[in-house]
């Protein structure tokens, strides 16, 4: 059988447009097809691997792909079918992989990510979150294609936040991006991690208390709180996150339709708690007390501390530390910090740890443990949160300090 004498560059470039669509071989399989109204596009006639059957690829049109360019082209894929691929699958996994590259942008990731980590931590602690990303990762690596996310590029968009001494920031924003690309290597876009040991790159934060002041001092809190200019309603928050042992935000957000008066509980559900698990609080006489005073102030609202410009939502977070401060206890105590105040009388005066943590809603890394008859739980923290609030009733009188014989310990 003759060869195939090989094409030139001038027999490409004259090839005319003829009534039916024609082809000029090349050689080895490469040909030149040149369609009626002139257009020409290289193709490599091969047979596939393992079935033998004949089929072509197309390499791309002439003059963008030159002669010299098809050529190369030719001898990748013959390369290719040497070791049994085909190179149509190859081009097409690769065409397929370079727009994965393209869509699975860093963002558009972190995007899906996203929508799974939102429904385990509480709403603020998600918008929290979000605007970090926005903040500090999205502006510099939201475009760019995970695969290219690497440890080095992280380090330079993130090494600004670390000189200005945000140290709890980079913490927070080294553990999300581990977490994203650990999404990224179970959702099968890269094959590892590359920034799990990004944390070591950076200095770690001093971890600093919330501040609090110890159980001797409540009878002087509560003396100040009695004397305090602040609006009622948030004198009465403070005092009902002082007894309940919640969060701030917790506090602040509760809604009459979470008290249960029949059963003497606030039944706080899972999404507005920080670990997404729903709470009980057993409800003590003084609580009560503080809800009763409450009714005539927003007992036809949804909210039961209602916002001052807005009657319809809630009091801010925050609305209790700016009390605090005004009350002349800045660097001394924060509204969190009262949930130490109680841990730590409640500790000192033989309570059960594990119970002391299941009122703190605190969540025990323990299986085991975790799994523990809550019922049970409920009504040891009945006789412990009364305790509490009688506790807190003696220290409004000042009779809290050096003795407290006046109330009975039960284990």
């Amino acid at each position: 059988m003759a060869k195939t004498k090989p094409l030139t560059n001038t027999e490409v470039k004259q090839a005319k447009g003829k009534e039916k669509v024609y082809k000029l071989s090349d050689g080895d399989g490469l040909q030149l097809r040149v369609k009626p109204n002139g257009n020409k596009s290289w193709l490599l006639d091969y047979y596939k691997p393992y079935t033998k059957k004949r089929t072509s690829i197309g390499l791309g049109g002439y003059p963008a792909i030159s002669l010299a360019d098809a050529r190369k082209l030719k001898s990748k894929f013959r390369e290719l079918l040497a070791k049994d691929i085909d190179p149509k699958e190859y081009k097409d996994d690769h065409e397929r992989i370079q727009l994965e590259a393209v869509s699975n942008t860093f963002k558009h990731v972190a995007t899906n990510w996203f929508e799974i980590k939102k429904t385990q931590v509480s709403e603020n602690y998600g918008i929290d979150l979000w605007r970090s990303l926005e903040n500090h990762l999205f502006p510099e690596l939201g475009k760019l294609p995970i695969s290219k996310v690497t440890a080095p590029k992280v380090i330079e968009v993130i090494k600004p936040l670390a000189a200005k001494g945000s140290l709890e920031t980079v913490k927070r924003l080294c553990q999300r991006l581990n977490e994203i690309m650990t999404y990224s290597v179970n959702t099968g876009l890269i094959h590892a991690n590359p920034l799990s040991g990004l944390r070591a790159a950076f200095q770690k934060p001093v971890k600093e208390n919330m501040p609090t002041i110890p159980p001797e001092e409540l009878p002087e809190l509560m003396k100040d709180l009695s004397y305090a200019s602040i609006k009622l309603v948030t004198r009465l928050l403070i005092e009902w996150q002082l007894h309940t042992m919640v969060r701030p935000s917790e506090a602040a957000g509760a809604t009459w339709r979470e008290i249960n008066f029949e059963n003497k509980v606030w039944e706080i559900p899972a999404d507005r708690m920080k670990k997404k698990r729903g709470h009980n609080v057993p409800l003590t006489e003084q609580t009560i007390e503080l809800l009763n005073r409450l009714k005539p102030i927003s007992g036809h609202r949804e909210h039961i501390f209602p916002g001052d410009r807005n009657p319809r939502t809630h009091l801010n977070e925050q609305t209790a530390n700016m009390a605090l401060k005004r009350m002349g206890y800045e660097n001394r105590l924060v509204a969190h910090g009262m949930r130490s105040i109680a841990s730590t009388a409640l500790n000192q005066h033989g309570f059960e740890g594990d119970v002391v943590e299941a009122a703190l809603a605190h969540v025990d890394k323990n299986e085991v443990r975790r799994a523990y008859n809550r019922a049970d739980y409920l009504e040891r923290r009945r006789v412990m949160m009364s305790w509490w609030s009688e506790y807190i009733e003696l220290a409004k009188q000042g009779k809290v300090g050096v003795s407290n014989a006046t109330l009975k310990i039960v284990g």
